[in-house]
């Protein structure tokens, strides 16, 4: 999996991230630290709202932040979380983290040291793909219903 040296500054950004997080109402901080094939590190902490609907997760915004830099393909994530036990990504940011990186590696480090590696693809075994329920192009001229004006 990682090299130490690669994990080791993936955690230090991540640990980061976390002490940047805005976690008002549930106090529970997080930060990711995102690495692309090419060996870049893009870090994100999660930001709660008082909607709560409206939070963002650390790891989708590390995200956010590869793909405005221009990165499509992700190697791993290092999420490091002020919790107990090694804390695996929501369902959503492990669809989200799948869009960019279906097989990537997935370390979660709680904030007394102790560490969980998983891949996503045990994570998430059943990843959604468009293209997987999609036929292609279809003109809605071409349907073989009738138009209701």
């Amino acid at each position: 999996m990682a090299s130490d040296t690669k994990l080791q500054e993936l955690r230090a950004q991540a640990l980061r991230a976390m002490e940047s997080a805005y976690a008002p109402y549930s106090g529970f901080r997080v930060g990711a630290a995102v690495e692309s094939v090419e060996g870049r590190i893009y870090v994100g902490c999660n930001v709660e709202n008082a909607s709560f609907s409206a939070t963002m997760c650390a790891e989708r915004v590390a995200i956010g932040a590869a793909v405005a830099a221009g990165s499509r393909e992700l190697r791993r994530v290092f999420i490091c979380a002020t919790s107990p036990a090694p804390v695996p990504p929501c369902g959503v940011c492990r669809q989200t983290l799948a869009e960019f990186g279906p097989d990537l590696e997935v370390v979660s480090e709680s904030e007394n040291g102790r560490r969980a590696t998983w891949r996503l693809s045990d994570l998430l075994p059943e990843q959604f793909r468009l293209e997987d329920h999609t036929v292609g192009d279809v003109n809605p001229s071409d349907s073989d219903e009738e138009s209701v004006s």
